[in-house]
């Protein structure tokens, strides 16, 4: 039988790869929560689809590279909005229903979003994440080739370095932890693709589940993969303020439809910073929060919607409407109070359009990878397309390699390890990396405050890694571990652009330089493989 596919993540890029594949190849889906948690399923606004007859190929990529502020791969985004039609009809052959318009094309119902110039973007409701998470879910269950591993989360990859005299740079497979019996497996595969998400734990506030803790990013870059463009962090605008709830997105489609932002007097303040008001990119709008919270000493500001009325509301965003009714705010009634939060990861593994990383039978899909579509900021709903049509392109093109089988791997070691004698350590750095995130490397930034950063970040990795050399691993070591390794790599490239551009804005570079290039990071070369196989 042959060795299957690795693929570590359950979100849509990865069940995209793992349906794809899975009629000719065995398929093994890590999933370090359960099946149900992730980026996607949380993902409310919708996919862009180049549909209308109002669109073409050529406008949606002239807003994805506005929006991405001079950084975005024009061939890169080009390819992927021609593949925007053939991604929404294969998710529609699978059985997701999206919101019908029968004089919509393909039938369908398209909203707009920020920093889109026309309606393109095919929606489940306010719910779209989940609808698609959900019937994808349920056909890899279903499938015979595909095994789902729920609990499990990957701890490194098994590579040339492990593995004496296998030649050049390639993927052998993953060394894994089954968390509920707490013990490590070694994985061998024909191919590993990273599909784990992004890093949005590492700031103390965002609108990310958590299980994007940069573990696919981390695990790349240890493994000797580039990394590209950490700095573009974005913020999404409006993620609901409130004691109960810290991480609820209220999505920008709201906004599309005609809610505006307001001060506590009610002045509406977005006109002032941006002549496209609420419809502006997300870093504008975000900045311009933060900009009036700071200047007025907010905690947040609020989104008015009640002009939209009641059975709007209820038809058009049930689930916003619900979640904030559950929490005694009406919004057809009163503003709902919202604050900027960590939402979406721009950089990560650098990729092809097809995800082939730096090394071979290695991939990575997704927000854990960098293949230029996003630039210095993600254009409103590009993600979801993204994960469609790079997982497709990255199925075939697995597919398309010759049989390999993995030479024999070494296991895991854990012969000079204990049981740790104190949690402590790793909640207490947890907490302080992300407060330390949040204050220094956050919507504006200063050279001084991410020198800060780098500063503590390295006397934080310190206790860690000497945490993580003497005791034997957990999922919460695991993923501070792989939030250090980002936050390290984030300052390090927001430290090497001199300028303010897209997501990065920097108050001691203002300005924007006239040819702008991607940050791209070369990890050290590693003569050795680091101990227990990491």
């Amino acid at each position: 039988m042959p060795q299957p596919i690795v693929i570590v993540g359950a979100g849509l890029a990865g069940l995209t790869v793992a349906l794809r594949l899975a009629e000719r190849t065995p398929v093994t889906v890590l999933a370090k929560r359960s099946l149900e948690e992730g980026a996607t399923a949380w993902a409310q606004g919708g996919i862009v689809g180049v549909l209308g007859s109002d669109d073409s190929i050529e406008s949606h990529l002239r807003d994805t590279s506005e929006a991405g502020a001079g950084l975005v791969d024009v061939q890169v985004a080009r390819a992927i909005a021609r593949a925007s039609p053939a991604a929404i009809e294969w998710l529609v052959r699978q059985g997701v229903e999206f919101t019908s318009d029968p004089e919509g094309p393909l039938g369908l119902h398209l909203t707009r979003e920020g920093g889109h110039t026309v309606r393109r973007i095919a929606h489940a409701a306010d719910a779209t994440g989940k609808a698609i998470h959900d019937v994808l879910l349920a056909a890899a269950r279903s499938h015979p080739n595909i095994r789902l591993r729920e609990r499990w989360m990957a701890i490194d990859l098994i590579t040339s370095r492990h593995v004496p005299g296998s030649g050049s740079a390639q993927c052998f497979g993953v060394y894994a932890l089954d968390i509920d019996q707490g013990r490590v497996e070694t994985l061998p595969a024909a191919a590993v693709v990273l599909a784990s998400g992004g890093a949005g734990k590492v700031y103390r506030y965002t609108s990310n589940p958590d299980t994007a803790t940069g573990d696919g990013v981390a695990m790349a870059w240890r493994a000797g993969c580039r990394v590209a463009n950490m700095e573009f962090v974005q913020f999404h605008p409006t993620c609901l303020y409130h004691p109960h709830d810290r991480t609820f997105l209220i999505t920008e489609a709201l906004r599309g439809e005609g809610a505006v932002l307001r001060l506590p007097d009610g002045t509406r303040f977005m006109p002032v910073h941006d002549s496209r008001a609420e419809l502006a990119p997300r870093d504008v709008v975000a900045r311009a929060i933060d900009f009036e919270m700071k200047r007025n000493g907010l905690d947040h500001v609020w989104l008015d919607a009640t002009h939209l009325g009641a059975p709007f509301l209820k038809e058009h965003f049930p689930t916003i409407e619900a979640r904030c009714r559950s929490l005694g705010i009406d919004i057809s009634q009163q503003p709902i109070p919202v604050v900027p939060a960590a939402h979406y990861t721009c950089g990560g593994a650098v990729t092809d359009v097809r995800g082939r990383t730096d090394l071979a039978r290695l991939y990575a899909v997704g927000e854990t990878a960098y293949t230029g579509l996003h630039g210095a900021n993600r254009l409103a709903s590009n993600s979801l397309l993204e994960c469609v049509v790079v997982g497709s392109a990255c199925a075939e093109d697995i597919r398309a390699q010759p049989d390999a089988a993995s030479p024999p791997l070494p296991a895991w070691d854990e012969s000079r390890v204990e049981d740790p004698d104190e949690q402590v350590v790793i909640s207490h750095n947890w907490d302080e990396l992300r407060l330390t995130m949040w204050n220094y490397v956050g919507i504006v930034r200063t050279t001084r405050r991410l020198e800060r950063a780098q500063h503590r970040i390295r006397l934080l990795r310190k206790e860690t890694d000497e945490y993580y050399s003497n005791f034997r691993v957990s999922r919460d070591l695991l993923e501070l571990r792989n939030l250090l390794e980002c936050a390290d790599l984030i300052v390090r490239s927001a430290l090497r652009r001199h300028e303010s551009r897209g997501l990065h804005y920097s108050r001691d570079h203002p300005n924007t330089l006239a040819a702008p290039l991607p940050t791209i990071l070369v990890p050290p070369t590693r003569a050795a493989a680091p101990k227990r196989g990491s």
